[in-house]
């Protein structure tokens, strides 16, 4: 008469169905958190820089004017900020909330990159000052040239919108930031108090030696 075993036996293929599955999602915070921080210094940084130069007329000659990036636009570099708090939330909130603030990680990057691109070729800022300079309200910017630095922004932006699609994608995977800080409400077990050695009972006097007490108290 056979007897069946009780014992489950484990399913190797279960075991190596995990195995990507936790390599992916390793692969993709890492890259989201790369993407996602790198994007957004690009941004910070790219914003900050000159966009466009250009020349005003001032009596009989003329005087150079260059507007930066938050002088066309002051978007994108909000919007990193914004992308930078999203990206640290991510790991902060669970399912649904992770889902939404994924969500707005990308499309802060959607916001910055194309924010950046429409200002690529913007002239209303050295107008802007042109006007102020000058005094004069009709004044415009002659010999208008723009620089490289709105696309590198808009490149910038870029990368946060692919750290929001991965964490949109793979964040359901991604570890909780909050779970390993939160008490599940549960009491912690108390230290059984020592009680002294029993000098009747050698066990308890070379015990007491071993964790270096005085087996005399």
């Amino acid at each position: 008469m056979g007897y069946v075993s009780a014992v489950p036996v484990p399913q190797p293929r279960a075991r190596a169905a995990t195995a990507p599955d936790a390599t992916g999602s390793r692969r993709s915070l890492a890259a989201g958190l790369l993407l996602g921080a790198v994007g957004a210094t690009v941004v910070l940084l790219a914003s900050g820089q000159t966009w466009a130069e250009g020349k005003a007329a001032v009596g009989g000659g003329s005087l150079p004017l260059t507007a930066d990036g938050r002088d066309v636009t002051g978007l994108p570099a909000a919007l990193a900020i914004v992308g930078l708090a999203a990206l640290v939330a991510v790991f902060a909130v669970r399912s649904t909330g992770r889902l939404l603030v994924a969500g707005l990680l990308a499309l802060s990057g959607l916001g910055a990159g194309l924010s950046a691109y429409l200002g690529a070729s913007d002239s209303a800022a050295l107008d802007e000052k042109a006007a102020q300079t000058t005094g004069d309200t009709s004044a415009t910017i002659d010999a208008l040239s723009h620089t490289a630095w709105p696309y590198v922004t808009a490149a910038g932006g870029l990368l946060i919108l692919i750290a929001g699609l991965l964490a949109l994608r793979y964040g359901k995977l991604w570890p909780t930031m909050s779970g390993r800080y939160e008490r599940d409400g549960t009491p912690r077990p108390r230290k059984a108090p020592r009680t002294a050695p029993d000098p009747d009972r050698p066990e308890d006097l070379w015990k007491a030696l071993d964790r270096g007490e005085d087996p005399t108290h």
